[in-house]
Formats: C-alpha cells, sequence, structure tokens
C-alpha cells in the first residue's frame, strides 16, 4: 500500500475536479481506512461543488463523496467489530456529537453538530477514505456500483419514508423521480402502499410505472414526497394531500414557499422535514436490499469523469445515477 491516492479535488467552486495525488490517510483511534472499489456522485455533491453549499472549515484535501463502497484494508486503535477484508461503506454521515437530544434519540441525522465525508471531512471521490468504525455501514457481497447509490440517494428514500410513517394500504404520492424518487417507489411498494409517481419527464414517468407506480393521477394523498429540488411542487402538495395527512420535504430546497396557517389549522396536515437517515435504518435498508435488489440505472465512470457527472446532475440532464468505479 503506498503512501499516496489518486483524488478528485476541490480547488474553485464550480470549476472542474482537479486529479491529483495526495496523501493516502491513516485511520486514527476509532476509524477505519477503507479502500474503495466504488463512490456515487450525489446531487448533495453538486450543492458542495457548485458552493451553493460550503463548509465552515474546507477540508484538507477538499474531496467530495459519501456514497463510497470498498474493504477494511487497516484499522484505527480501539477499533471493534470491524477486520481486515470486511466490505464497508462510506456514507454521509462521518460521525456525530452522540450527547444531543436527536443522537440520544437514535435520530442522529439530526445532529445539529455531525460531520460529513465530502463536506466536513475528505470524502469519496478518491482511491481511500477513512471512515468512524461506529458510523461505518456494513455491507453485503455484490457488485460495488450498484450498492454505492443505496448508501445515500436509497437511505434518503427510506428515511423519508420512515419519517412519514408509510402504512399498507396507504396512498403516497412520490413527487420528483430522479434516483432518490424511484427508489422511493419501489420501497413504499414494499411497504405495501399505493404509488403515485409525479415528474415534469415522461421518460421518468414510465420507469416509475415499471417500477411499480400506478398510471394515471392521484386524486388525493396519504403522504406526499418531495425529491424534486424545486418550489414548483409545493402548491400540488398542498392541493393533493388528504385532511390529517403527511408532507416531507426530502430534497434541498432553499426558496421559501406560502404557508397558510389557516389552512394547517382546519386540515391537521403534518408538514416534516427529513434528512438522509440513521444507522439503524441503514441496516434495515441494506437488509431489504440484499434479500431484492433495488433497481437503478447506473451510469459507471472513472473518475477522471466526475466532473461530468456533476454537471449533467446540476443541468438536469442525467439519466440514472453516477457511480465512479476505481
Amino acid at each position: 500500500m503506498t503512501d499516496t491516492m489518486l483524488a478528485a479535488t476541490l480547488k474553485d467552486y464550480g470549476g472542474p475536479l482537479v486529479m491529483e495525488q495526495v496523501a493516502r490517510p491513516k485511520p486514527l483511534s476509532g476509524q477505519i481506512l477503507i479502500k474503495l472499489e466504488a463512490s456515487g456522485v450525489c446531487h448533495s455533491d453538486v450543492h458542495v461543488w457548485n458552493g451553493s453549499l460550503k463548509p465552515p472549515t474546507n477540508p484538507a484535501p477538499f474531496i467530495l463523496g459519501h456514497e463510497g463502497v470498498g474493504r477494511v484494508v487497516a484499522l484505527g486503535a480501539n477499533v471493534q467489530g470491524w477486520s481486515v477484508g470486511d466490505r464497508a461503506g462510506a456514507a454521509w454521515i462521518h460521525n456525530t456529537c452522540g450527547t444531543c437530544a436527536e443522537c440520544l434519540a437514535q435520530e442522529e441525522s439530526f445532529c445539529q453538530t455531525h460531520t460529513a465525508h465530502g463536506f466536513n471531512v475528505p470524502g469519496t471521490f478518491a482511491e481511500y477514505v477513512v471512515a468512524d468504525a461506529r458510523f461505518a455501514a456494513r455491507l453485503p457481497e455484490g457488485d460495488a456500483a450498484d450498492l454505492a447509490p443505496i448508501l445515500c440517494a436509497g437511505l434518503t428514500a427510506y428515511g423519508a419514508l420512515r419519517r412519514a410513517e408509510v402504512r399498507a394500504g396507504e396512498t403516497i404520492a412520490i413527487f420528483g423521480c430522479g434516483g432518490l424518487g424511484l427508489y422511493a417507489v419501489q420501497i413504499a411498494k414494499r411497504l405495501g402502499a399505493t404509488v403515485f409517481a409525479i415528474d415534469k419527464d415522461p421518460e421518468k414517468i414510465k420507469i416509475a410505472v415499471e417500477l411499480g407506480a400506478e398510471s394515471g393521477s392521484a386524486k388525493q394523498a396519504d403522504v406526499c414526497i418531495n425529491f424534486a429540488p424545486t418550489v414548483a411542487t409545493w402548491d400540488l402538495m398542498i392541493a393533493l394531500v388528504r385532511p390529517r395527512g403527511r408532507i416531507i420535504s426530502a430534497a434541498m430546497v432553499p426558496e421559501p414557499v406560502m404557508l397558510n396557517q389557516e389552512w394547517m389549522l382546519s386540515t391537521g396536515v403534518k408538514i416534516m422535514g427529513t434528512s438522509v437517515g440513521t444507522r439503524t435504518q441503514m441496516e434495515e435498508l441494506i437488509a431489504l436490499h440484499a434479500e431484492t435488489p433495488l433497481k437503478g440505472t447506473v451510469n459507471r465512470i472513472a473518475l477522471q469523469d466526475v466532473t461530468l457527472a456533476l454537471s449533467a446532475l446540476y443541468t438536469g440532464t442525467a439519466k440514472g445515477r453516477y457511480c465512479i468505479e476505481f
């Protein structure tokens, strides 16, 4: 194992990521070193790449990415439960404070001081990544490029459905049928829900129907979940959700929306946000995926092509998920 690794580093927001040799990280106490086989490219990476989401302090080196799949090649001190050779994943959450109310309630994705791969610490657009052993995902065997998007896109979809407390027999409206929305369609069907997919792209609707969504339009929904990074879905969600239904915001939309408190009073609708998912939800999702793999279109790319993938996600021209293979 050499002392350096190839990485795609962020030098200028919105500019091409730079391919360079950087120092290979060494695992500290409580950490594991993962040699990566694949890394997904997520829309959250786009927000960091274009500067709309900036960390308080840039990590050094500034390596994006948080859907990494590989094998453990080194252990730091005081690591328990992991061995060299284990399949492991590095997802969005690197670690959390462990002491706030959210962490103590096992809702660590809402910890306001959590640190994230590709944001606060170097991420997975590199040959190696260091992960906190407590938060690394335990993964089954299988194609790494198919597993990688599950670590964030799949988990975010699963976390949103669990946040909505979806029950069998309910009607779910999924807004935005990119990678996250299509995972949500499949998971909601497995939970016993009737699913309607809503997207401006007819091809995405077609794929959603093939994955189990109903054809046609819903007249009323128990749950509306927004995975589209736009305010354009808001009025339709308000119109579609039934009294005492739930609206879940799962997309990063910085613009404000209009909310009538009298309407909230008369309908009793719950409006909630969701953020990725917890370690427990990750375990549940991986077990669900291992039983019957979730389907998705994965475009396999080299590390050198990652800026092209980010650009496609930014412009909305991406067809499916992108995944770097090492």
